[in-house]
């Protein structure tokens, strides 16, 4: 990192599984915008290094589930404790109890271990910045507790950007990519359902993002579970 250009994210990684954690390190060592900056084996040996660290870390990549203090306990604490250091939970568990008490608890983030290393990095610099990054299982998780079990997206009125169906920016294609990533699909599901590739899907994404003046996949779900989409042209629903 040249010496006039912006500081690297100081990155502490916090997981109980040896492999686990020599591997994201050497992970992110690579990357010139990413400085590890210690690593520790559960949330006790965590606050211990962050009270020892100066100084303190941009952000802690936390596993949900460790010996002695867990993910949780440990996000919670470092709010009490360390309010200028953003936690982000990576971890293999897709389960309620830890993304939402994990959000609760005060994390900028929850990503599965299988997330590509380059969204990984990204998501380790939005979270710097105090953005909210959500993996595609949260995402899905989050769009089920807006709607409701069981319950239609919700009759309301377009935000400013879609005011309404003559007025919508989305072509046909890209609304039956909205309202995929609104039932909580992946990429590669909506790439297989459209007959289409990652790329396309994920450029069809970065377009409808960009016409609503919406941050990421979580809002633009969030969005089409409110709203929904008109019929007919440009709003079609995907068959």
């Amino acid at each position: 990192m040249s010496p006039d250009g912006p500081r690297p994210v100081r990155v502490l990684i916090v997981d109980d599984q040896v492999l686990m954690r020599q591997g994201l390190r050497k992970l992110l060592e690579i990357e010139e915008s990413i400085e590890v900056v210690g690593d520790a084996a559960d949330g006790l040996a965590a606050l211990d290094l962050l009270s020892r660290t100066d100084p303190a870390p941009d952000v802690a990549l936390v596993d949900a589930r460790m010996p002695r203090m867990d993910g949780v306990e440990l996000i919670s604490r470092m709010g009490a404790e360390h309010p200028r250091v953003a936690a982000v939970v990576l971890t293999t568990f897709d389960d309620d109890d830890y993304i939402f008490g994990g959000l609760r608890a005060g994390a900028k983030g929850y990503l599965l271990k299988d997330t590509p290393p380059e969204e990984l990095v990204a998501a380790l610099h939005r979270a710097a910045r105090g953005e909210t990054v959500l993996g595609d299982a949260a995402a899905a998780r989050l769009v089920e507790l807006v709607r409701g079990p069981g319950a239609a997206p919700p009759a309301a009125p377009a935000p400013p950007a879609a005011p309404g169906p003559p007025a919508s920016p989305l072509s046909e294609r890209e609304a039956e990519v909205a309202r995929l990533v609104g039932e909580g699909a992946t990429n590669r599901q909506i790439a297989r359902r459209l007959f289409i590739t990652e790329g396309t899907a994920k450029n069809h994404i970065s377009s409808i993002l960009r016409k609503l003046g919406l941050r990421d996949r979580t809002q633009l779900a969030v969005w089409v579970g409110r709203s929904g989409l008109p019929d007919g042209p440009g709003g079609r629903s995907p068959r």
